[in-house]
């Protein structure tokens, strides 16, 4: 396995090898650059096969092929749901842990699917499990996970904000940043949350811990947070970030700020 690469600059620079290893689950993709050069569909053809599930390819793909527009996005979900229907089907429960781990972040994203859109399971245990999702060490795993919960969020709002407050002390930052990151009132490539943009506040109780930690990662996601916030409500993201620089006049408060108030300074 080849680990720490840099990654190609450019899809055409990506090598033969590289490009072989990707679509064979061996190894993770290094940079966007190559999550975006995978053939999720050949990647997909290959796991089934690796793991004698090849009845599974037909209908999964056949999700694929009803998308109106394919991207790596929407394909991700699609062959994530496709497989949660066949785990379903097939009461496969005990193959997601190993998807759950798999060297490839693409096959983990799909993991984060099959567990995310989960009905069968109550919303606390999803966003628990989603946890495992939330501190993985490769970015697109960490971006997808909160993606994969993100409307069951914004239907259950109370119930979502009662259990993310509990993740702003966590020691891992990325967890940390899931709380703020999965529940921003507009986010990016999401649904928006109404009740959020209307009423920010109600997003308070996960705020408030963050609005000096120390990590840039979850420093980032909460001015963000505000800055969406201020396209709806500038007088609230004002007032609660005047009462922060006055309570908590840190680098990092002050950092946070500027980034949430940029919508507004413009």
């Amino acid at each position: 396995m080849i680990e720490k690469r840099k990654g190609a600059c450019s899809i055409k620079d990506i090598s033969t090898e590289i490009l072989h290893q990707l679509n064979n689950g061996e190894i993770e993709t290094a940079n966007l650059t190559e999550w975006l050069a995978v053939d999720q569909k050949l990647l997909l053809e290959n796991l089934l096969h690796q793991h004698h599930r090849a009845g599974y390819l037909k209908p999964v793909l056949k999700k694929v092929m009803e998308l109106k527009k394919q991207t790596v996005n929407t394909v991700n979900e699609a062959i994530g749901i496709g497989l949660l229907d066949q785990v379903i089907k097939n009461k496969d429960e005990e193959w997601v842990s190993t998807l759950s781990v798999h060297k490839s972040d693409l096959v983990r994203c799909w993991a984060a699917y099959i567990i995310g859109k989960n009905n069968k399971l109550s919303l606390k245990e999803r966003l628990q499990r989603m946890q495992d999702f939330a501190s993985d060490q490769h970015f697109g795993v960490r971006e997808i996970c909160w993606m994969t919960v993100r409307s069951d969020i914004a239907k259950n709002l109370s119930e979502t904000i009662s259990v993310l407050s509990k993740w702003t002390t966590h020691e891992n930052e990325y967890v940390r940043r899931f709380a703020s990151e999965s529940t921003r009132p507009r986010g990016v490539w999401c649904e928006h949350i109404a009740e959020l943009k209307q009423n920010p506040g109600l997003g308070l109780e996960i705020l408030e811990p963050l609005r000096a930690d120390p990590s840039r990662y979850v420093q980032d996601s909460v001015g963000n947070w505000l800055n969406d916030a201020s396209k709806s409500q500038p007088e609230f993201v004002i007032e609660i970030c005047d009462e922060w620089l006055r309570e908590s006049p840190t680098k990092e408060t002050k950092y946070i700020v500027k980034k949430a108030l940029r919508t507004i300074r413009k």
